[in-house]
């Protein structure tokens, strides 16, 4: 996959080394042209100099062949209309934008950016559920607030323990993603056996996260 990121701070630099590592083609563009000369000779990808609000440098750094862009500056109002014009004028299909002030979020949604990023917001309620103990928590939201990332944390008691992925009825258009338990990370089967303690990661539709909590956990 051909991934365009824009902004080369921290977040963009490891991005850009991550999804390098998982054999993707990226390239990357920032203002800073220090930065942009530290990233070319760490790593193996192409870097251009310039402001990825301006679509001509979007095009030199290959927009145009790219399936997903990440706008992940420090300015929310860089990423909204990096996002704005991937979309608009060169029809990329997915894009990704940082939201750094978390007021910000709803905006992006509603003008359209795939995935907004608020990772204040992620960060923030996986602490409130560490402090409340709560075994239910909405990680995130996308496809403009139509789909949604949730965390559920299987109780003792949970109707699901002991019975395999299989067998079990989920709510409509959710699945289950992985399977936390302890330090190994499973990706569920329909064979794979639910047990208490497990983190689950599931996908569903926004709406449907009590069905999803009372099945799994025997609570709404």
């Amino acid at each position: 996959m051909h991934i365009l990121i824009i902004g080369a701070g921290k977040v963009g630099y490891f991005l850009a080394k991550r999804l390098l590592a998982g054999e993707h083609v990226v390239s990357i563009v920032d203002k800073d042209k220090d930065i942009c000369e530290e990233i070319a000779k760490d790593l193996d990808l192409l870097v251009i100099n310039g402001d990825g609000c301006d679509p001509h440098i979007l095009q030199e750094a290959g927009i145009e062949r790219a399936q997903v862009v990440a706008a992940v500056t420090g300015e929310d109002e860089d990423n909204l209309i990096i996002c704005q014009v991937a979309k608009e004028r060169f029809n990329i299909r997915r894009t990704v934008g940082r939201v750094n002030n978390p007021d910000n979020e709803r905006t992006f949604t509603e003008l359209g950016i795939d995935v907004p990023v608020d990772a204040t917001k992620i960060i923030a309620k996986i602490i409130e559920e560490e402090v409340s103990f709560s075994d239910f928590v909405n990680l995130m939201s996308f496809k403009r607030g139509k789909l949604a990332i949730v965390r559920v944390d299987l109780p003792q008691d949970s109707p699901v323990i002991e019975r395999e992925v299989k067998d079990i009825q989920l709510p409509p258009d959710s699945v289950l993603v992985s399977i936390v338990r302890g330090e190994e990370v499973i990706v569920p089967k329909g064979n794979t056996l639910l047990k208490a303690g497990d983190d689950i990661i599931a996908l569903t539709i926004v709406g449907n996260e009590p069905q999803l909590l009372d099945l799994l956990a025997g609570k709404l």
